[in-house]
C-alpha cells in the first residue's frame, strides 16, 4: 500500500500534490530550524561581538520577514490546494481505453461488496478490473459510514448509508494491490481489506463470463444474511436482482444497526451486566 508507488493517473497526481506541498513546507521550516541554532550560536555569552540591546521592542524589516514568508507559503500551499482539489475532483471522469466498468461499492460490518451491475455479477472482498479501462465507482454503506481506499489507485472517499458518492479511477499496471477501510468500525475493522486484482481486458471479460456462472446467487434475501455483522473471506456470486444497490442506497432494504457488543461484556460505568 505505498502510496509513492502510483499505478494509476490519480495516485500519480496525488504523489505530485503531496511532494510539492511538503517541499513548500520545507521552505519555511529549514530556514527557521537553522536560525534557531544560528541565533543560538551567536548570542552566546561567550561572545563579545554581539549586540547586548536590552531596550529593543520593534524593527519593521524583522516584522516583514517573520510575516512576508509565512504568508507567501500559505498562498503557495492554498494555490496548490486549489488547483488540485479541482483537478482531483473524485467524480471528474477519467480517460481511458476500452468500455467503462461500473462498479457499484457497499461497505458492511466487516467487509465489502462490489457488484457489477453490466455483468449480473458481485464480489465479496475481491475487486476485480481490467488494465487501462475507466472506472466509476457508485458507493455507499449498508451500516456504519467508513472510508473506502486503494493507496497505489488514489483518493480514498467515503461511504455512508442512505447516500451514494462517486469515484473515477483508473489502474494502469496490472498486478493485485491492496485496498482497505480508512476509518474505525469497531472490532473487525482490521480485517475489513480487500485484494484489486488488475488484468487484462480479455481476462477480465472471461472472469466475468465465469463468474455468471456461480452457484452463488446475491438477491435480497442473500444480502440481508451477508449484511449481518462478520469477518468474511472472499467470494463470488451471480447477481439475480441488477436494483439491489438502489435499494440499499435508498434504504428501501433497513441499513445494518452498526457493531454490535458481543454478549457476556462487561460495562464499567454501569457494572457487571449482560449487553446485547
Amino acid at each position: 500500500m505505498n502510496i509513492f508507488d502510483p499505478q494509476g493517473p490519480i495516485a500519480a497526481a496525488e504523489k505530485i500534490l503531496l511532494i510539492d506541498s511538503v517541499a513548500i513546507m520545507l521552505a519555511i521550516i529549514i530556514p527557521t530550524i537553522i536560525a534557531i541554532f544560528v541565533f543560538a550560536f551567536w548570542y552566546r555569552a561567550s561572545n563579545a561581538r554581539a549586540n547586548y540591546m536590552p531596550n529593543f521592542a520593534y524593527s519593521g524589516r524583522i516584522e516583514m520577514v517573520v510575516w512576508f514568508i509565512p504568508t507567501l507559503t500559505i498562498i503557495l500551499l492554498g494555490g496548490v490546494a486549489w488547483i488540485g482539489s479541482h483537478e482531483l475532483d473524485p467524480g471528474k471522469p477519467v480517460p481511458g481505453t476500452g468500455v467503462p466498468i461500473r462498479i457499484q461499492v457497499v461497505s458492511l460490518d466487516w467487509k465489502w461488496l462490489f457488484i457489477y451491475p453490466d455483468q449480473r455479477i458481485a464480489t465479496v472482498n475481491h475487486l476485480t478490473v481490467p488494465v487501462g479501462a475507466p472506472l466509476r465507482f457508485e458507493l455507499t454503506s449498508g451500516s456504519v459510514m467508513t472510508a473506502f481506499f486503494i493507496p497505489q489507485l488514489g483518493s480514498m472517499i467515503y461511504t455512508m448509508n442512505g447516500m451514494v458518492t462517486r469515484l473515477e479511477l483508473r489502474a494502469d499496471e496490472e498486478g493485485t494491490y491492496k485496498g482497505l477501510a480508512a476509518q474505525f468500525s469497531g472490532d473487525g475493522f482490521p480485517e475489513m481489506m480487500f485484494d484489486t486484482q488488475v488484468m487484462s481486458q480479455v481476462a477480465f471479460d472471461d472472469w466475468a463470463q465465469s463468474t455468471a456462472r456461480s452457484s452463488e446467487v446475491l438477491d435480497e434475501t442473500a444480502y440481508k444474511k451477508l449484511a449481518q455483522q462478520s469477518i468474511e473471506k472472499t467470494n463470488t456470486y451471480r447477481l439475480d436482482d441488477p436494483e439491489l444497490f438502489g435499494k440499499i442506497a435508498t434504504q428501501k432494504i433497513a441499513p445494518a444497526p452498526g457493531p454490535q457488543m458481543s454478549a457476556n461484556e462487561v460495562r464499567p460505568e454501569g457494572g457487571a451486566r449482560n449487553v446485547r
